[in-house]
């Protein structure tokens, strides 16, 4: 996990400089604050990254002088940001007073927690797999180089040639880093090593000239505007020469090693397969849940979860006119109804997309009434990159950008799914998922998050997964039960049921396999048997559970908290309940560990009875 959850708080830079970047124009705060010495601090790690910065949106400042560059993936930064955490630990102790105003204390609360809990994670050096067929920079920088990179003139074209010579560097580094774990014991399932060399290949099987890379400039530098048309021809040919001199051999050396590792491991998923697996996995299980809940706690959770849900989609499957055979296998008859599919064609996808449009349209038209504040921030619902989609899951979210006018334009939410095959999303599934991704689900929290006034900006980056996700699974409930959004439409409840499913399910297969040493199979069986997905989704699904360990926990433990919360209020407060007003209580002060969470809305319960 070392170079996905133990770099988690890396992920969280882009916010961080673009936050901080605005901060430094308005000022850090009070001199001697909390909130001036941590968004100091994060800013000096922040810009450590050239990619932060780009994500940021600050490649068009006149001073930039980061956007021609890539960052460092030899391991040394790591090390770099751990002395600079231990340090950032210490001095945090001098805001520790009961004398603080209530937001402080909640940021030194929330800060501390989250450097305790990634300096807990940096007790194991070797704690998972530098490069997998989901992440690793053979994966991040593509997609980085063609949806982030900005290209507007000459300069910012000759940055772009600059970062794809800048992969040749990084990728020996990744190569290396490679090496050295699988020198310390640390090689991945061969099941994950094939699949990883599937993606590899596929990024360079078309050669330089068909690389994304390379084919993606030309509308890129069209719609600049202001290169000729020689000039548009030589940035291009001189990318892919790059492409073929430098970054298709990077590949190539990849899968070469890749390869080598396969008689160097075996087919057992758990992470306790490693050195010091099993306390990897109870650090993790509390890094994305932010509970002290056990592996057999959350496994029995899930157990009972799958058998409730399972319950209500029979009802619902039983009034479809569909009796006979499992839950599963009744569902997976609707999956394949061709009047629910969209053409999988190019037609077809954007007909998708313009459905998603329209959900998302009817859904604000209402949402005012259970929401306090709505994001002002527009949402852009987009495909995944094919070169990506193959492994990528069904949908996800990125963040707006606050932008920093006049110089940086303000970057919208991003919804973007899996347009690989769209049967995998047949019409009746979609409503849950804009639910889950955009409104109210990520779109609603992340936007908030944005809008918290006296914090540093490290409290609006929205760094604990149980919350966000929670939060997002929770939304896609407020939908159905309270907006009563399924209220004409039984199937879509199914699809909302089913996703939820599908979360209860994770509990049970990241359990079995990270801690009760279930097989690959026997994950993939199960929940096969539970979901009516098709064994090729379960797949993709169970091999990126066994690559991120403790992730996939987040999402159910998250929602489930969140509804115990509520349950107590409506219960306290009877009348004096406002739903409106609790989902903003919810929101308002961002993302923090549960814990903190509960304990927070037992206060606004206090002051509500008062």
């Amino acid at each position: 996990m070392k170079s996905v959850i133990k770099r988690s708080f890396l992920i969280l830079l882009p916010a961080l400089v673009g936050f901080g970047m605005y901060k430094f124009v308005a000022g850090f705060g009070m001199p001697g604050s909390i909130n001036a010495y941590i968004n100091k601090t994060s800013m000096r790690l922040a810009l450590q990254s050239p990619e932060a910065m780009t994500y940021a949106g600050l490649d068009s400042l006149p001073f930039e002088r980061h956007s021609h560059k890539l960052g460092d993936y030899s391991g040394a930064l790591d090390k770099k940001l751990r002395g600079e955490l231990v340090d950032a630990k210490n001095q945090l102790e001098n805001f520790k007073s009961p004398k603080a105003n209530a937001t402080d204390r909640l940021t030194y609360e929330i800060t501390t927690w989250l450097v305790d809990d990634y300096l807990a994670g940096e007790k194991y050096e070797y704690s998972g797999y530098p490069i997998s067929q989901l992440s690793g920079p053979h994966v991040n920088l593509p997609s980085f180089l063609t949806d982030m990179h900005t290209i507007t003139n000459q300069e910012s074209a000759d940055n772009y040639l600059s970062r794809l010579r800048e992969m040749g560097r990084v990728l020996d580094e990744t190569h290396g880093r490679v090496q050295k774990y699988a020198d310390n014991g640390v090689v991945a399932p061969d099941f994950i090593i094939t699949k990883t060399i599937g993606v590899l290949e596929a990024f360079i099987k078309d050669g330089p000239s068909g690389n994304a890379l390379v084919t993606t400039l030309p509308e890129r530098l069209e719609k600049a505007g202001t290169f000729s048309e020689s000039a548009r021809d030589e940035i291009r040919n001189e990318a892919e020469y790059i492409v073929q001199t430098i970054v298709q051999p990077g590949y190539e050396k990849l899968i070469a090693q890749q390869k080598s590792l396969l008689s160097k491991t075996d087919s057992n998923a758990g992470i306790w397969r490693i050195p010091d697996g099993e306390k990897i996995y109870a650090w993790a299980i509390r890094n994305n849940t932010t509970t002290d809940l056990t592996a057999d706690d959350l496994h029995n959770t899930g157990l009972a979860e799958v058998a409730r849900i399972e319950t209500a989609m029979d009802k619902i499957l039983i009034g479809q006119g569909l009796s006979e055979g499992t839950v599963s296998e009744r569902v997976r008859i609707m999956m394949e109804d061709p009047d629910q599919i969209f053409p999988n064609t190019d037609e077809g996808r954007e007909a998708m997309i313009d459905y998603l449009y329209e959900l998302n349209e009817d859904i604000m038209g209402k949402a005012g009434d259970f929401f306090v504040t709505l994001p002002p921030q527009e949402l852009e619902i987009k495909r995944i990159p094919e070169f990506s989609e193959g492994s990528a899951p069904g949908g996800y979210y990125q963040g707006p950008s606050q932008g920093f006018p006049p110089l940086i334009p303000a970057r919208p939410g991003r919804f973007y799914i899996n347009q690989k095959d769209t049967a995998d999303n047949p019409k009746w599934t979609l409503p849950t998922l804009l639910y889950h991704e955009a409104a109210p689900g990520h779109h609603f929290q992340i936007s908030r998050s944005q809008l918290i006034k006296g914090v540093p900006f490290l409290r609006k980056a929205s760094p604990f997964t149980a919350y966000t996700e929670g939060w997002a699974l929770y939304a896609e409930r407020v939908a159905a039960e309270d907006m009563g959004l399924y209220a004409n439409n039984p199937l879509g409840d199914l699809g909302r049921l089913q996703a939820e499913q599908f979360r209860a399910v994770r509990l049970v297969v990241d359990t079995g396999m990270h801690h009760k040493r279930w097989t690959r199979e026997q994950a993939i069986d199960y929940m096969v048997s539970k979901t009516g997905m098709t064994e090729a989704e379960v797949t993709r699904e169970i091999e990126r559970y066994v690559v991120w360990p403790g992730q996939a926990l987040a999402y159910k433990t998250g929602q489930l908290a969140i509804l115990r919360m509520r349950a107590r209020a409506e219960e306290q407060l009877g009348e004096k309940f406002n739903l409106r007003q609790f989902n903003e209580m919810i929101l308002e002060d961002g993302a923090m560990p549960l814990g903190i969470l509960e304990r927070e809305v037992d206060n606004w319960i206090a002051e509500q009875k008062g």
